[in-house]
This record gives C-alpha cells, structure tokens and sequence, in this order.
C-alpha cells in the first residue's frame, strides 16, 4: 500500500483504494491497485490515453463499480455526500442559466441555494457577467469554468476532477489553476490531467497508471506550496522527470 502525507486532527477524510480491479469481458484494465491519499493532499494522476484513468477516478466517485475491490474513507465513515466530481464534460443542462447550473446540486437535495456564493464563484472564474446566459451562448472554455465553479460551490471535504482545466486557454488556465488551488487547500483531491506541467503547479503528490494491465508508480513529492510558479525550478526539474518517464511509457 503506497502512502502519502499523514493524517492530520480536523482534517478532510482521505481515501483509500484496496485491490481495486476492472475488467470488460476478457480485458483487465487494472488489477489490484493499491493506494492512499491521505487527508488533505493533493494528488495527481496521470498516464497515456486509454490507460484507466477515467475508469479510476469513476470508480472512487462512486459511479462505476469495479470488478473487485473497495474504496474507503480513511476515518471509516461513508463516503456518500462527501464528494464532488468534474468529468471531462462539463454536463451544463442546456435549460438552466449559467448560476442555475452553479446551484443546482443544492436544488436537487432540497438545500437553500446560496446565490451570492455562486456569483463570487463566477466572478472568481471570470463569469459573473454572464450569470444569466443559458449555456448555449458560451464558449467551450466558460462552459468548463461555469463547470469548475459548480464543483468549488458543492464545499465538500474530497474532490475529484478529471481534465478540468483541457479546454481553456494558457493564460486563462493559469488563472483557474490559481483560483483551484486556493480554494482546494485544506480537501483531498485527486485530479487527472495529460499536461505534466499542470501536475507539477498544482500536486504534492503525482502518480502515474501505467501498463496492461495498468499499475501505479510510486508517489513523486514536489516540494513547497502551490500553486507554483511557472519558472520554480522544483516545478521544472519534476516537469522534465515526468515527461521522460511518459514518453518511455508511450508505445512505439
């Protein structure tokens, strides 16, 4: 079992993935991976296309069911409600208004919405203006940040995203790195991504799913807090140790 961080008093749960396995007819994905983020890191995933990633992450947010294995909280309670989770699709339903959408996970559990939460949200990603817009009338990149704003707005202890910064712009990215990883201090967090320099700004901890069927490496640690500046030296030396074991993983 790999570790990372230790549990600290008052802290978010972290989670615990125990012989996780996945497979479709014949194929296995994974088979008995083993890992823990422990409260209040900060992880991030990462590893070639069609390795499993999305399939993992799924698997901990409760969405898909693994073939064999569990996830678990690491203080023993139930993971239900304690987490939120950002596909590589924005899912905006097409006839709510952008701060509709930002609020509608408490509409759909009967809780007040707090509407002036989700405008400081949209104004944190750029999109106070355009509250009232209907998804349609916006961008691929403020489709994904009204996205991020409705995650940051769900307040819970663990988060999951997958990709959530792909479709914006470099310097637009930067900002919403910025704004997550102010606001994701103090959660657990595992989070996808295929660009080895967002992973070395925003995680302590990287890992890489790698294989057929995929394992995970051991845990990179990148020292100093986040996010990180874009010439940190700690940020470009882990970079380039990153993209060399990625391009030895990529096939010929």
């Amino acid at each position: 079992m790999m570790r990372v961080q230790d549990p600290t008093a008052g802290a978010p749960p972290g989670l615990r993935l125990e012989r996780l396995t996945l497979r479709y007819g014949a194929r296995t994905i994974f088979e008995n991976l083993d890992l823990q983020i422990d409260s209040g890191a900060f992880m991030v995933l990462l590893g070639t296309s069609g390795v499993g990633k999305t399939s993992l992450l799924k698997i901990v947010a409760g969405l898909s069911a693994p073939s064999a294995g569990r996830v678990q909280a690491t203080d023993g309670r139930s993971l239900a409600h304690r987490i939120a989770y950002m596909g590589q699709q924005d899912l905006l339903y097409p006839w709510l208004d952008v701060i509709g959408n930002v609020m509608l996970g408490a509409r759909l559990r009967g809780d007040k919405p707090d509407r002036a939460r989700a405008l400081h949200l949209l104004g944190r990603v750029g999109l106070a203006e355009r509250a009232a817009a209907l998804p349609a009338e916006l961008s691929g990149g403020m489709r994904q940040r009204a996205a991020i704003a409705r995650t940051l707005y769900e307040d819970r202890p663990i988060v999951l995203m997958d990709e959530p910064f792909s479709a914006l712009d470099s310097f637009t990215r930067a900002r919403v790195q910025d704004l997550a990883a102010e606001l994701l201090q103090d959660r657990t967090v595992l989070l996808i991504t295929h660009d080895p320099l967002e992973a070395c700004r925003l995680g302590q901890h990287l890992v890489v799913l790698s294989g057929h069927p995929a394992t995970i490496g051991p845990p990179i640690r990148v020292h100093g807090p986040t996010p990180r500046a874009l010439d940190d030296p700690e940020l470009l030396r882990t970079q380039g140790h990153l993209l060399r074991m990625l391009t030895e993983l990529e096939p010929a």
